[in-house]
Parts: C-alpha cells; sequence; structure tokens
C-alpha cells in the first residue's frame, strides 16, 4: 500500500496493464487549466521516508494518462500529519533520496520548495510558492486514496482545488469514495504493494530491498547509514 503521504497514503492500480484516467465530475477543468503557456505539471508531494519504485510508478504514469509535461516529487519539510506520531528522516536525507530516485527519468524531478520555505508543509502554501515561481503553469495535484477521501481535514483545501485540478490515484478498477465539492480526476496505476513502513523494517531487520527501491537510492540509504 502506498501513495502521496502528505495527508495520509493511498492504494493504486491498473486495468488491463496501463494507466486509465476517468474525468469524475461535472466540470473537471475550466479553460484556463486545460491549457498554459508554460505547461502542464503534476505536484506529487509526500515524505517519502524512503522513496520507492510505487512512488515513481505513480508519477510516469499520471504524467502520461494527463499528458503533463513533467511530475515534482515535493518532498515535506515538515508534513505535519506525520510529525509527533513517528521519528522522520531529516528532510534533506529525504531530498537526497527523491534526487537519487529520479536521476536520469525523463518528466520526473525533485523539488525542494518546501524545504526552501521551512516550516510546515501545507499543499495550498506550496501551489501558491509554484504560482510565484513559474506563473501560467497548469498544475495537477496527485493524491493518494486516503489523502483525496481525507482532503476536507487538510488546510484550506479550497485553495488547493481553486490553485489545481485535483487527480486521485485508484487502485485496479476500485473507484474511491471522494468528498463533495471538488472537482476530481480519475487515474488508475499498477498496484504494488510497497510500503515506505516495510522498507524502513527491512533495512532494521537486514533483509533485502533490491527491486522494491531504485539502486540509487539503497546507496543513499547505506551512505548516511538511514534506518538503522
Amino acid at each position: 500500500m502506498w501513495g502521496p503521504e502528505i495527508g495520509g497514503g493511498g492504494d493504486v492500480g491498473t486495468r488491463s496493464g496501463g494507466a486509465e484516467v476517468v474525468v469524475d465530475s461535472p466540470a473537471v477543468s475550466d479553460a484556463s487549466r486545460v491549457m498554459s503557456s508554460r505547461g502542464r505539471v503534476g505536484v506529487f508531494g509526500g515524505t517519502f521516508d524512503p522513496p520507492h519504485v510505487g512512488h515513481l510508478v505513480t508519477a510516469i504514469n499520471v504524467r502520461h494518462a494527463l499528458e503533463l509535461d513533467e511530475v515534482l516529487l515535493v518532498v515535506a519539510h515538515q508534513p505535519w500529519q506525520k510529525v509527533g506520531t513517528r521519528e522522520l528522516s531529516s528532510s534533506e536525507d529525504r531530498l537526497a533520496m527523491v534526487r537519487a530516485a529520479v536521476e536520469g527519468l525523463p518528466g520526473v524531478r525533485a523539488s525542494d520548495i518546501e524545504l526552501r520555505r521551512g516550516g510546515p508543509s501545507y499543499t495550498a502554501d506550496t501551489l501558491a510558492a509554484l504560482d510565484q515561481e513559474d506563473p501560467g503553469t497548469t498544475w495537477f495535484t496527485v493524491l493518494g486514496a486516503d489523502a483525496a477521501a481525507g482532503i476536507d481535514t487538510w488546510e484550506r483545501p479550497e485553495d488547493v482545488a481553486a490553485r489545481s485540478t485535483l487527480v486521485v490515484v485508484d487502485r485496479p478498477g476500485v473507484a474511491t469514495p471522494l468528498p463533495s465539492g471538488y472537482d476530481w480526476h480519475r487515474v488508475e496505476v499498477p498496484h504494488l504493494e510497497v510500503s515506505s513502513t516495510d522498507l524502513r523494517r527491512r533495512v532494521r531487520d537486514g533483509r533485502p530491498l533490491e527491486f522494491l527501491v531504485p539502486e540509487p537510492v539503497l546507496t543513499v540509504i547505506r551512505d548516511r547509514g538511514l534506518y538503522r
């Protein structure tokens, strides 16, 4: 089980082995969202502690399904729903792992915008900052099923919906029940039973992580002595 980690994780999957996008609202997007002189960019936020193959599968399939120019993996500086629930790796270590994970992957990029801003990581603030840095871009906020279902608990969810198209990543053939009052896109991507929680335990137990995280991420984990 895995997915965007800000506001919770989610399950994802696919049908017939490919990515499928389904419109789930009376008015998914207006003309300003459909066309942009600066491009179409996914914002995939998370704790990424550690990033794994499931995150990358989500990013590349959402990019393909929605014809995005790129997807940003936005590393949370202080994930407000996780602070105090467990010990977190430093945001610098998590950013280093995400940068290693996406190196050489076309159309997917690590973002340090929440580290540069500091403080708690709220998607509404992140989108506002991204708009300042890249005005005219069309933003797509990518959410796992649990995060999407809990969007009403977020800080200023109406701002998130106003500044971006909301994208929920579903498991194959299972439509996540979603809060009303928002316009949603649904994307199904291949389902992988990988979780960051299990990966941290694997490191502590000395079990293998090969093929669950990209090799460059393994190198960062080992070099920095993470999860011991």
